[in-house]
């Protein structure tokens, strides 16, 4: 995949999770984009190599939130 494309994939994956933490944290955009952007998770969901970006954004911000409560994430079993 190239730079392009993946950033076509951020672009794709990171509104819905965003969309979970302002429904579920009561905050405003600006606020869940600045906490979401500054987590280990998008750190590794922004480098391509992780792979992460082929997990669901609903299982993307089931880990977010596992960051947040307990300072780490486990990757899913894949079925």
């Amino acid at each position: 995949m190239n730079d392009n494309q993946f950033s076509a994939m951020l672009a794709i994956i990171v509104p819905p999770i965003i969309e979970q933490i302002i429904k579920n944290s009561n905050i405003d955009e600006n606020k869940a984009i600045s906490k979401f952007y500054q987590s280990e998770l998008y750190k590794e969901l922004a480098d391509e190599e992780s792979k992460l970006w082929h997990y669901s954004p609903l299982t993307l911000y089931t880990m977010y939130q596992d960051e947040l409560l307990t300072g780490s994430y486990d990757y899913p079993e894949e079925a």
